[in-house]
């Protein structure tokens, strides 16, 4: 039957020394308990995936993390448990927190809690780019001198690390549209306070929790709700649906993509391999010209987002300048592996048939003489679904060859509501695209192997083949 958690312990406690965290491996969850370590809590944690480099990072910063998700784990009462949105009700260390009685909030509760109560929350929200654009507001703001905080769901190339626990008033969150615990089923970013917030995308996705884009609209819908009326929301108005939700937003819109009618418009965009640059223009007016180390209209358009809201916080432009040339990238965003035999390997998270899409579309751009090998690995809860199979086959345009591996079926799910990597090859070979389909990962390597040839650009695109196999 699981854990029925008493609705009055939701909370943290008045006086708090020692706080477990439940799921400790996870990205996010790891960052909170390292945050609230350097904040002086006592941190423990516990999870059933104990490996490097999570158990590194979290031995190096002295939590002690159980093995399993086990009833044992609480005999040394802590005084809050942090409860990650991995943890099931029927878990056993679930059951005994509930029979315990021992206070305790979700992930994002405690961000709010914790750490946004008395600074001014920066959220970057959206369906796509989000990881990527909080990562340059949070470098930029750096730069600038600001020393801001910040919970990011990538490695920040600029500080090696996905956190920070900043000096000055502004906190970057990375503003994800999933749902928070088994206990509060509604989005994250629905608890962290936004003062001022960037909206770059909103489309369907998240299938495993969302059952249409019409719930996905109602909850950003919420979250524009909660800007305060001097705050700010940073709109891309090329998106019709983002256009939509921020007419119900009641703070400031600033609008902006390429569109006549924004208020910040892209312009003469040139990409130049990894680099490229824009010129930004302000109700009308040229801003400034503007380089990133990053290929991709999609990113001109993200870093246009972080230049209005920078603007609209008071930052020089100047800084503003220098804080995106500078800009490090993010781990898994574009991310170039290594060079041999001038073949050069890149890593990205893309996985919507969105994100795929403009991935290709930024590398064609980039390289548009070099043969673009995509290798494409399904792994997310949506991706291995087959609500985007019609997607993906059209959302591969630009490439030269597409490797797709089996998918690791859901267990879950009937054979028939499962993404088919057979049926996509095929589709793209009847758009006269080289696919290819692989039952294992051995069997994509020997291929890449044997038919890779000088001047080849080859993008994996997966959660983690690259950390597994390159």
């Amino acid at each position: 039957m699981g854990a029925r958690l008493d609705p009055q312990l939701n909370k943290a406690p008045g006086e708090v020394h020692h706080i477990h965290v439940m799921g400790v491996c996870g990205t996010g969850m790891a960052a909170m308990a390292g945050m609230l370590k350097e904040q002086g809590y006592r941190v423990t944690g516990s999870d059933q995936n104990v490996y490097p480099p999570m158990s590194d990072f979290l031995a190096e910063a002295g939590i002690d993390v159980m093995e399993g998700y086990r009833a044992e784990n609480l005999e040394e009462r802590p005084d809050l448990v942090i409860v990650g949105n991995v943890i099931q009700a029927v878990f056993a260390e679930a059951e005994a927190l509930a029979r315990l009685k021992i206070p305790y909030l979700s992930m994002p509760q405690a961000l709010g809690h914790f750490f946004l109560q008395n600074l001014t929350s920066l959220v970057v929200a959206g369906t796509h780019g989000k990881t990527t654009t909080s990562s340059m507001l949070a470098t930029a703001l750096y730069r600038a001198g600001s020393s801001p905080g910040f919970l990011i769901g990538g490695i920040v190339e600029a500080f090696g690390r996905n956190y920070r626990l900043g000096k000055g008033e502004f906190f970057v969150v990375e503003g994800d549209e999933y749902d928070t615990a088994f206990f509060n089923k509604v989005s994250k970013f629905l608890h962290y306070r936004p003062h001022c917030a960037i909206l770059t995308s909103i489309e369907f996705d998240h299938a495993d929790i969302f059952a249409d884009l019409d719930q996905i609209k109602a909850s950003f819908s919420r979250f524009v709700g909660l800007i305060p009326k001097d705050g700010a929301l940073v709109a891309c108005m090329d998106d019709p649906v983002v256009a939509e939700i921020a007419g119900q937003c009641h703070s400031r819109v600033i609008s902006y993509g390429t569109g006549a009618d924004c208020r910040w418009q892209l312009e003469d965009f040139r990409p130049s391999g990894m680099s490229s640059s824009f010129t930004a223009r302000k109700d009308g007016v040229v801003y400034g010209r503007f380089s990133l180390p990053m290929p991709g209209i999609h990113n001109g358009l993200n870093s246009l987002a972080v230049i209005a809201l920078m603007d609209h916080l008071g930052i020089d432009r100047t800084a503003i300048h220098q804080g995106l040339a500078s800009f490090e990238g993010v781990k898994r965003r574009q991310q170039v592996r290594g060079e041999v035999n001038d073949i050069l390997v890149l890593d990205d998270f893309a996985h919507h048939p969105t994100a795929v899409k403009e991935t290709i579309k930024a590398l064609r751009l980039a390289w548009p003489d070099r043969r673009l090998v995509i290798v494409f690995e399904p792994r997310t809860n949506s991706s291995r679904r087959a609500v985007f199979q019609q997607q993906y086959a059209t959302a591969f345009t630009g490439s030269d060859r597409v490797i797709i591996p089996e998918i690791v079926p859901l267990a879950t799910l009937p054979p028939e509501e499962q993404f088919s990597s057979q049926t996509l090859v095929a589709a793209l070979r009847r758009q006269e695209i080289d696919a290819h389909y692989f039952s294992d990962t051995e069997g994509i390597l020997d291929f890449l192997g044997r038919k890779s040839r000088a001047g080849d650009i080859i993008a994996v695109l997966s959660c983690c083949f690259v950390q597994r196999r390159f």
